[in-house]
């Protein structure tokens, strides 16, 4: 045998062991007493009768799958899909191969010829494979004869298959060659196994089965199977049998029925003996405690047969001995079995687990050990990060084992608001003590209580230290109550918060808002169910209905699914393709227009769920080899049975969908079914899907009459045919069965904060299915409702957020279902948002400030909750205790007392008390403290003092902090000297407490510095007196030194009157909230030296007169916030400075808004200004040059104005010597101020050159010239307007336009109104590219003004000319053409730079001979030949300019597509019709005039497809050839008509009538025989005699045109006829002939093939005409 990979060879597979001594004696001797009998098996050619279970013969080079199937179904030993060799026959290797054909494929049977033995050893490595696929199937062994039971879940394929070759033996001289055999495919049930999870039984499938396939494939060589085709010889051989063969083989499947019912019996007998059982735990293993580096070993003892083999798992882990050498040591032994664990430590805290597994079953036992800690003792080695978390429960802590960890949130996320398609985060800070890096938390996010797991919506994060969610498009999927959990083993701490997701903005004003919640629901093959919940907004207009969309998995292509909108909340989508993927989408629609789409639902395929558990399912294992496999020849078709337990699951006014369950009998291959419908009452049963077979057992029907009651029952098919119907179901009533629920009621409205309001509500009556509610409110009087939840919320209660403080509002609730949206429930009261009041909580940490003989003062802390408002006050109880026992509660005050300190009198002396504090405010009293720690009354008579109370901490921020405290009322012996401040961590242990200041404080607070940000801290006050340091105050609660967003600091302000103020706002104050004000902190009673003002959020103290007696620190609080505070500390410096500019304020400047500065005038002229903010009546200015004053005069003029604060000087002309310094000084009273400029150098050559400039300039300005310079604008018809802005233009100024250096002629002169110039250029294109110049002159100068059009400037223009061009594009038209179909539109004209593209369907059209698109003139088409359906929908016709795409759309779908179609084909038959019709081209005249006796010859050419029927009437009259007269028609089309001796009774009208299914035409002519005496002449087409005609008339009488109707399509040709006389008689009359145009006869003559119709009369050869000298006959007539 090959050698095995490295990972499979410790590994003792229980395969192997299974064949154990005693089972091989016991089948090798039931073997030999058989041997006589089976010798058909050992040839391994034996045939099985289908109807008597016989193997089905298969010769030795193709051993296919037939051959090595098991008893036939008609045997009942195994039926066709569950042969020996499935997958699911697990028993084979031990009862079939214990049978009399044992001989052919047991392993160990030395009689094998090669081909069985090859054969026997596949198929042993196939039965392990089928062992590893379907354990415990027990059923296959025992050889059930019902095949119902075994094919109930399995699948089938409608493939059509081949019919069974014939069956016949393989010739003596073949049984030794080497045979190829096949390894079927079947398809096996599932067998549910007892006692093993799904993980776990995957897991064992998984193994099972790649110890199967590396045991098939260990020789190396593979395997490959294929069906092997009979031979031509075979066959005839097998035709050629003789009588004794066949007798022969008759006889051979007579012993062989009488073999397999013994093999029968004795697989019977093993069963009754009970050979093989699963296995079976003797003895458990036990859980165990040990201490670290202890060891420990599990024990247990497997019963079973055959020996099962035994894993051992560490949570659910295979424990590999390789892996971890020395740590495990596993032993199994005569069914003993060992684990055992060396030097335990704390990562051996695990469940451990012993598996044990035969092919009968598996089945598993549990343990647990526990590795303990002492106490204290952390392994410095495994605190390190990145380790695995632990439960807590086995967890180790400082504390000692297994204690609790205390799990706190820090910076929470608030509820929060949001729209669709934004970006949300929610994050929070987790703080877990105590902080121990071995363990570490797991984070859970939960909305609505639902675990989320991140996908492409959700993102999740853990830093360590914070947690944060993102929604990265936000939906209204994702509204809801969003919780973060952290767990510390089975410990955990949440918090929650509401978030709200408005819709995103409508594309159409109006529409809806878009669906939510998508989903697929009973997915098959041949439909899937699609769910949704309806929106909250509906745009102002009820919803119509709903659009559903399907996408495929890997493409971008939608498909709506339905055309008419459903309102019904779920709908059944058709029309999928088996095995593939979808999404799905659902759009609303209202009047207005159709929403955005909803979220993609999750993918689902189009499978059965039978299909989809077994995809899910299916083990795979590493290749070893190569198979080769091939499908099974089915047995002859069974035709199903009838389907069974047919019933209607859902019912709607649109669809009903029916469920059944497959037939019984049905044979070994596929079925479909077909369904039938009928109106209740009557038999007429019409099958629903004619075209194709539904294949799963359930269906929805459509195209149902509403309000009709149908029957339904259903068929199966196969190959073999169409079974009997089911049973119908009962009448059901096309209807909704779900209504749509009744308002709710009784909507209340409660206050909650002072942003929301709590809303409840009663549950509609008979609410069937309700999916949830959504709220609305309205601001009292506005009448606008907006929607407080845009996801349906469960429950009758729910807390509307985002409402203004103070308002009133109104609320509305409405329910809703998946058959719409209820009617809006009656407005609740109004309410006025406002936070709630409650009563306070408890307060805490009571203590005994002092004690006397008969009293004592307690101290407690104020409550964590206020209720809302403030405290009023607290009261005390007290009680007794004796000997433990409390007495009862007593009141110790019965007015309420404002401080947290109070003496209780009238105690007993050396008695015990508790005591209990409960706070009161505006709501009540609230509930009373837990009992203090027992006190015993009695005097204090230590010397150092008692313990500082009212412990507060305040102006919390990230490094500091500012502690406060109350003296002790117990002092000691002597007065208090100070006191000291004590600090630590919140976690630190009680050594770690040290003091902040050295030397005793006087002052009763302290402002710490130096602190951690985040770091929680505790502190806590010491008093000292001459004896020394007393009793600590009780400790603060843990502060977290953070600065609070929104945190705003004390500002210390001068104004303009140089008042000095200290200032604060708050923007977190509620309706309660005030400033309190103090010095030193505490209370300001003296205010003749400050003056508090508050309003609002702000407050100001401003000082009177400040001074000494002022310095201090000022602190304000804003009662009833959280801890808002600030302080400001005024020592000396700040004094001073504060002093100093408030002298500086009233002692103003004159305040600049601008500097001194310069700048050129028009003409070229200097002015320096400078501004002032304001300047009084009395102010002045002094200008000041190099130190000299300057006046106003002929060459400075200076100018102040009072009003704009404006000081200017103007110089007509800078002069070199004007070079220096310039300064302007202001005073305003006792203000002053002045502003300098200095002009020097480059500075100054600069300004002057520019001065010089600007004079030149204007000068140039005094003739005609441009203000704005030559540019473009293109107009609203698209032409090209070149434009200047001109003046002082006058009558005499000429304008030239020039291109390229060419004088550009312009018809009429330029008018210059509202002097602009202009040149249009229509039609503008590339030929218009140049450069461009326009040059004004008169006799007062010139100027010109250039524009080059090139390169990118063209480019530019040409863009905003398409632009133009696209912008004027009209709405797309559907025209009908014989053709087929064109769109267009019209644009004002077509350049070649705009470029035109055609979109169908979101789909770019690729253009070909039959779509084809092109402009003529200004339109721009696109024309489809021969449409097909395929060529409906939407249209867009893309037209760029360079830089946008301008789209018009039309929709070429539904009725508009149908019309268009429908003219399509009308004009393509007209056309057909008017091209292959019958019809006269030409050659007949109308009048023929011809002497009487002379021959007369008329010809014409006909046409039409198909070849028309000529017929001749006369005088309307039909009128055949004789002997006089010839009628002729000749090769389809030439028609000729001959009379060979005219008469008088020829005289009449003659008609040609031409027909063919296409039309009728007929063509006249008058013929008119004059008798004269004398001889008869002949008439020939070129003599001189003319016969006149006159114009002829045709009729046509179209196949399907209205009777009476006639339309002439051509115009007919009159033809010249000549006749000519040999010898024309001098005295003979000419006759006249009327001759109507003769230019027309002569074009009526020319026909398609050249020839004219010849009017010929035979003349007596003594008489002739001129042609050329005779004048005419007669005139034209018309």
């Amino acid at each position: 045998m090959m050698s095995l990979p490295f990972y499979q060879r410790h590994h003792e597979h229980y395969d192997r062991a299974y064949r154990h001594k005693a089972l091989q004696s016991t089948v090798s001797q039931y073997q030999k007493e058989t041997k006589g009998k089976s010798a058909v098996y050992a040839q391994g050619s034996t045939a099985y009768a289908r109807g008597s279970a016989a193997y089905r013969h298969a010769s030795a080079a193709d051993f296919s799958l037939d051959s090595s199937a098991a008893y036939s179904h008609g045997s009942s030993a195994y039926d066709l899909e569950s042969a020996a060799y499935s997958y699911g026959s697990t028993a084979y290797d031990h009862s079939a191969a214990r049978s009399k054909r044992s001989a052919a494929y047991s392993l160990d049977s030395e009689s094998l010829s090669k081909s069985s033995a090859a054969y026997s050893h596949g198929s042993e490595s196939i039965n392990k494979l089928a062992a590893a696929y379907r354990l415990g199937s027990e059923a296959y062994s025992l050889g059930l004869k019902d095949s119902n039971l075994m094919t109930e879940d399995q699948s089938y394929k409608m493939s059509p298959k081949a019919k069974r070759a014939k069956q016949h033996l393989v010739s003596e001289d073949k049984e030794n060659e080497a045979i190829d055999y096949s390894v079927p495919i079947f398809t096996g049930r599932e067998v549910s196994i007892s006692g093993i999870t799904d993980t776990e039984e995957e897991r064992i499938k998984e193994s099972a089965a790649y110890v199967a396939k590396r045991n098939l494939f260990a020789t190396g060589e593979g395997v490959s199977v294929s069906k092997v085709a009979k031979s031509t010889s075979e066959e005839e051989h097998h035709e050629k049998k003789s009588r004794k063969v066949a007798i022969r083989e008759s006889a051979e499947r007579v012993a062989l029925k009488k073999t397999l019912e013994d093999t029968q019996a004795f697989h019977k007998k093993l069963n009754q003996d009970k050979l093989l059982h699963p296995p079976e735990f003797v003895i458990e293993p036990r859980s165990h405690t040990v201490w670290e580096k202890q060891n420990v070993k599990f024990h247990c003892s497997v019963a079973g047969w055959p020996a099962p083999r035994v894993t051992w798992y560490k949570n659910n882990v295979p424990i590999n001995v390789q892996t971890h050498p020395g740590k495990y040591i596993i032993q199994s032994r005569y069914g003993l079995h060992s684990l055992e664990i060396s030097t335990c430590d704390f990562d051996d805290t695990a469940q451990y687990r012993a598996s044990a597994m035969n092919v009968k079953g598996e089945i598993s036992a549990y343990a647990s050990l526990v590795v303990k800690r002492y106490k204290g003792e952390i392994d410095a080695s495994l605190l390190y990060p990145g380790t695995v978390s632990m439960p807590l429960g086995l967890g180790v802590s400082p504390h000692g084992y297994a204690s609790r960890f205390e799990i706190s949130f820090v910076d929470k996320f608030d509820v929060a608001f949001g729209r669709e398609g934004e970006t949300m985060s929610l994050g929070c800070t987790v703080v877990i003590s105590p902080d121990i890096k071995r363990f570490k938390p797991d984070i859970e996010w939960y909305r609505n209580g639902v675990l989320i797991t991140p996908s492409k919506w959700v993102q999740m994060h853990w830093s360590g230290e914070r947690a944060s969610l993102t929604l990265t498009h936000a939906n209204k999927e994702d509204e809801g109550l969003y919780t973060l959990r952290v767990v510390m083993g089975d410990y955990y701490e949440e918090y929650s918060s509401y978030v709200f997701v408005r819709d995103a903005d409508a594309e159409i004003p109006g529409a809806p808002g878009a669906p939510l919640d998508v989903q697929c629901l009973d997915a098959n093959k041949d439909y899937v169910i699609v769910s949704w919940k309806q929106p909250a907004v509906d745009g102002g207009n009820p919803i119509l209905g709903y659009f559903i969309d399907r996408c495929e998995v890997g493409t971008t292509h939608w498909t709506q699914c339905n055309e008419t909108p459903v309102k019904f909340a779920r709908f059944p989508v058709t029309g999928l393709i088996e095995g593939r993927s979808y999404i799905f989408r659902v759009r609303a629609v209202n009047k207005a227009g159709i929403s955005l789409p909803s979220r993609v639902s999750e993918p689902v395929a189009a499978l059965d769920p039978a299909d989809r558990a077994r995809l899910r399912s299916h083990p795979s294992a590493p290749w070893t080899g190569q198979i080769i496999v091939t499908e099974e020849e089915p047995t002859e078709g069974v035709v199903p049975g009838p389907p069974t337990d047919l019933q209607v699951i859902e019912a709607t006014k649109n669809y009903v969908v029916l469920s059944w369950k497959p037939p019984g009998q049905r044979g070994h291959e596929g079925i479909m079914y077909f369904v039938e419908k009928c109106v209740a009452g009557t038999e007429d049963w019409q099958r629903v899907n004619t075209e194709i077979p539904v294949k799963s057992p359930r269906f929805a029907v459509f195209d149902l009459v509403e309000g009709k009651s149908y029957c339904f029952r259903v068929r199966c098919c196969n190959s073999a045919g169409i079974g009997e119907p089911s049973e119908a179901t009962e009448a059901t009533v096309v209807d909704d069965k779900l209504d749509i629920p009744k308002p709710p009621g009784r909507i209340m409205p409660t206050r909650n904060t002072d942003t929301s309001v709590v809303v409840t509500w009663t549950e509609p009556p008979d609410a069937k299915e309700l999916v949830g509610y959504y709220i609305e409110s309205s601001v009292v009087g506005s009448g606008r409702w907006e929607p407080c939840n845009n996801n349906p919320v469960k429950g009758t209660r729910f807390i509307c957020h985002g409402l203004v403080n103070g308002e009133k509002y109104i609320f509305r609730v409405r329910a809703v279902n998946a058959a719409g949206l209820s009617e809006f429930s009656q407005d609740s009261e109004p309410i006025e948002v406002q936070a709630a009041i409650a009563a306070p909580s408890p307060p805490y940490d009571i203590m005994v400030l002092e004690s006397v003989r008969d009293s004592m003062v307690l101290g407690w802390k104020q409550p964590k909750v206020t209720g809302g408002t403030e405290i009023t006050g607290y009261y005390v109880n007290y009680r007794e205790v004796v000997d433990g026992v409390p007495g009862k509660w007593m009141e110790a005050n019965i007015k309420a007392i404002s401080e947290r300190a109070y003496r209780i009198q009238n105690l007993k002396e050396n008695m015990v008390y508790q005591f209990q504090v409960a706070a009161a405010n505006l709501a009540g009293v609230g509930t009373p403290s837990l009992p203090s720690q027992p006190f015993k009354c009695e005097e204090w008579t230590i010397a150092v003092p008692g313990p500082p109370h009212d412990v507060t901490c305040t102006e919390v921020r990230k490094d500091s902090l500012v502690l406060l405290w109350k003296e002790p009322v117990y002092t000691g012996r002597s007065p208090i000297a100070g006191y000291y401040v004590d600090m630590k961590e919140t976690e630190a242990k009680e050594e770690h407490w040290r003091s902040v200041n050295e030397k005793p404080l006087q002052k009763k607070f302290l402002k710490i510095g130096g602190l951690k940000e985040g770091v929680s801290y505790v502190f806590r006050v010491r008093a000292t007196n001459q004896a020394g340091v007393g009793k600590p105050s009780d400790v603060t609660d843990p502060v977290i030194a953070e600065t609070r967003p929104g945190t705003k600091e004390m500002v210390v302000d001068v104004d303009d009157n140089g008042v000095i103020s200290l200032n604060f706002e708050c923007d977190q104050m509620s309706p309660n909230s005030k400033f309190v004000w103090s010095k030193n902190y505490e209370p300001i009673e003296d205010d003749s030296r400050l003056n508090i003002d508050s309003k609002g959020g702000k407050s100001k103290a401003i000082f009177k007169d400040l001074g000494e007696d002022d310095l201090g620190t000022y602190s304000c609080v804003v009662t009833d916030t959280d801890g808002v505070s600030s302080s400001h500390t005024i020592d000396e410096e700040e004094m001073k400075r504060l002093l100093a500019l408030s002298h500086e304020r009233k002692f103003p400047t004159v305040p600049l808004v601008s500097e001194l500065a310069v700048e050129i005038l028009e003409k070229g002229e200097v002015r320096f200004w400078l501004q002032a903010e304001k300047l009084s009546g009395n102010a002045k200015a002094n200008f000041v040059f190099n130190d000299k004053e300057i006046f106003n005069g002929e060459k400075y003029k200076m100018k102040v104005d009072q009003k704009t604060g404006l000081v200017e000087m103007i110089m007509d002309k800078l002069e070199d010597k004007d070079e220096g310094t310039y300064t302007f000084q202001l005073q305003d009273g006792k203000a002053t101020n002045q502003s300098s400029l200095v002009l020097i150098g480059d500075v100054f050559k600069k300004l002057q050159d520019e001065a010089d400039f600007q004079r030149k300039e204007w000068h140039r300005k005094q003739g005609p010239h441009f203000v704005d310079k030559l540019g473009w604008e293109v107009t609203d018809d698209c032409n090209v307007m070149l434009k200047c802005k001109v003046a002082n233009i006058k009558k005499e100024t000429h304008i030239v336009w020039y291109k390229d250096d060419r004088e550009i002629m312009v018809d009429e002169e330029h008018d210059f109104k509202d002097g602009v110039c202009t040149l249009l250029i229509s039609e503008f294109s590339k030929k218009d590219a140049g450069t461009y110049e326009v040059i004004l002159k008169d006799d007062r100068g010139k100027d010109s003004s250039e524009l080059k059009l090139k390169d990118t400037a063209f480019a530019d223009l040409m863009n905003e000319v398409c632009r133009r061009i696209a912008l004027s594009a009209t709405d797309l038209k559907i025209q009908s053409t014989a053709e087929g179909i064109r769109l267009y539109s019209y644009v004002t004209y077509y350049v070649e730079d705009l470029r035109v593209g055609w979109v169908h369907n979101d789909t770019q059209i690729r253009f070909t001979d039959r779509v084809k698109t092109g402009v003529t003139g200004e339109q721009i088409w696109l024309q489809i030949n021969e449409p097909t359906p395929q060529d409906k929908g939407k249209y867009t016709m893309e037209l760029f300019d360079g830089k946008t795409a301008h789209k018009k759309t039309v929709d070429l779908s539904g009725q508009a597509f149908d019309e268009a179609f429908a003219e399509f084909q009308r004009l393509k038959q007209a056309a057909i019709a008017e091209k292959n019709r019958a019809r006269v081209l030409g050659g007949l005249p109308d009048v023929v005039t011809i002497q009487e006796g002379k021959a007369l010859n008329l010809s014409c050419t006909v046409w039409g497809d198909p070849t028309p029927e000529v017929s001749w009437l006369k005088n309307e009259k039909t009128f055949v050839s004789d002997a006089n007269c010839t009628l002729k028609f000749e090769s389809g089309k030439n028609v000729s008509f001959t009379i060979s001796t005219v008469s008088t009774l020829d005289s009449g009208k003659y008609s040609i009538v031409v027909k063919n299914k296409y039309g009728t035409e007929t063509s006249d002519v008058t013929v008119i025989v004059i008798s004269v005496s004398g001889q008869t002449d002949t008439v020939q087409g070129h003599d001189q005699n003319n016969i006149s005609v006159s114009k002829k008339k045709k009729t046509m009488t179209a196949n399907k045109r209205k009777e009476g109707e006639k339309k002439d399509f051509i115009k007919p040709h009159v033809e010249e006829i000549i006749a000519t006389e040999e010898a024309p008689d001098p005295n003979e009359i000419p006759p006249v002939e009327t001759e109507k145009d003769t230019k027309s006869n002569q074009r009526a003559a020319k026909t398609t093939d050249g020839k004219v119709a010849v009017a010929e009369m035979v003349p007596q050869p003594t008489e002739s005409l001129d042609r050329q000298g005779k004048k005419p006959l007669g005139k034209s007539l018309e």
